[in-house]
C-alpha cells in the first residue's frame, strides 16, 4: 500500500473561499471537506507569523487539509490573515500584530457557522495561537488546539476569558521550542484550569519531522471517535502537491529578517 508522504494529497471536496471582515476586507482561503460523508467536526486554522513566512499553506496546516478530510472526516478551513500571501492569493489589508486580525478570526468563525459546519475547533500555530487566545473565545467555538504557543500577544485577560468560558484548551509544546518550553508553558497556562499542556519530546517550534504527531493529537481532540495514530498508508486515489511553491518560505529564507517590534 502506498505510503502517505509529506506532499500527498488525499481525496476531499476542496473549494476556494473568500472571507469578508467587518472592517471591509476580503481574505482568501480554502475549505476542504470529506468526499463521501458529512464532516464530524471542523478545524479553523490560524497560521504562523506572516512577516516570517506564515500563511494558510504553512506545512502542518497544509498537511491537515490534504489528509484529515479523508483520514478523520474533518472539515478544514484555512485562510490568509490580512496582508498575507500564499499560492491561493493575497488577502486584503496589512499585518496588524494581532490587533485588527480580530476581524479575520471572527470572519472565519462566521463563515463556518453560516456553512453549517459542525463542532468548530480553532487550530492555531505560533502567531495563530495568540489570535485564538485573544480573539477566538466565541460561543460558536468548541475549544482551541494550540501548536507552539509563544504567548507573545495573549495576556492575562485573554487567558482569564478562556478560563471563565470553561472551553477546552490543549497546547502542544515542543521540547526545544524557541519561545516557550513545556515547563514554563505549564506555569503560564495554569491560568486556565481546564487547559492541558502536552510536551512533545524532541520537537521544535516548526514541527519539522513531527507533523504526524501533531495531526494525531489534533484528531484525538477534535474527533475522539477516530482511532489514532492515523494511517500512514493510503489504498486509494492520491495526488502529489507542489511543495516547491514554498521554497521562499523556509526558516532559512527569513533568518536575517528582524522580528517586528513588540514580538
Amino acid at each position: 500500500m502506498p505510503a502517505i508522504r509529506a506532499n500527498s494529497v488525499l481525496p476531499a471536496r476542496r473549494q476556494a473561499i473568500t472571507l469578508h471582515t467587518a472592517d471591509g476586507l476580503a481574505l482568501v482561503g480554502e475549505l476542504a471537506v470529506p468526499v463521501d460523508r458529512e464532516p464530524v467536526a471542523t478545524l479553523v486554522c490560524l497560521h504562523p507569523l506572516p512577516t516570517h513566512g506564515g500563511m494558510m499553506d504553512s506545512h502542518v496546516l497544509r498537511k491537515a487539509a490534504w489528509r484529515l478530510p479523508a483520514l478523520a472526516g474533518l472539515a478544514v478551513l484555512r485562510f490568509n490573515t490580512r496582508g498575507t500571501t500564499s499560492v491561493r492569493g493575497t488577502s486584503e489589508g496589512t499585518f496588524d500584530a494581532a490587533g485588527a486580525e480580530r476581524f479575520d478570526v471572527a470572519a472565519a468563525i462566521e463563515y463556518a457557522e453560516f456553512a453549517e459546519l459542525p463542532a468548530i475547533w480553532l487550530l492555531g500555530w505560533s502567531f495563530g495561537t495568540d489570535l485564538a487566545l485573544k480573539h477566538g473565545c466565541d460561543p460558536a467555538v468548541q475549544g482551541a488546539i494550540l501548536l507552539s504557543p509563544p504567548l507573545r500577544f495573549a495576556g492575562p485577560d485573554d487567558l482569564a476569558g478562556w478560563a471563565s468560558a470553561g472551553k477546552p484548551v490543549t497546547a502542544l509544546v515542543p521540547e526545544f521550542d524557541d519561545y516557550l518550553r513545556p515547563a514554563t508553558a505549564r506555569e503560564r497556562f495554569a491560568a486556565i484550569p481546564q487547559a492541558t499542556v502536552i510536551g512533545v519530546e524532541g520537537a521544535k517550534h516548526l514541527w519539522v519531522g513531527d507533523a504526524e504527531t501533531v495531526l494525531d493529537e489534533v484528531v484525538r481532540i477534535a474527533a475522539p471517535d477516530v482511532p489514532v495514530p492515523l494511517p500512514r498508508e493510503w489504498d486509494g486515489p492520491m495526488e502529489t502537491g507542489d511543495a516547491a511553491a514554498y521554497a521562499d518560505r523556509t526558516v532559512a529564507a527569513f533568518a536575517d529578517v528582524p522580528v517586528p517590534d513588540g514580538l
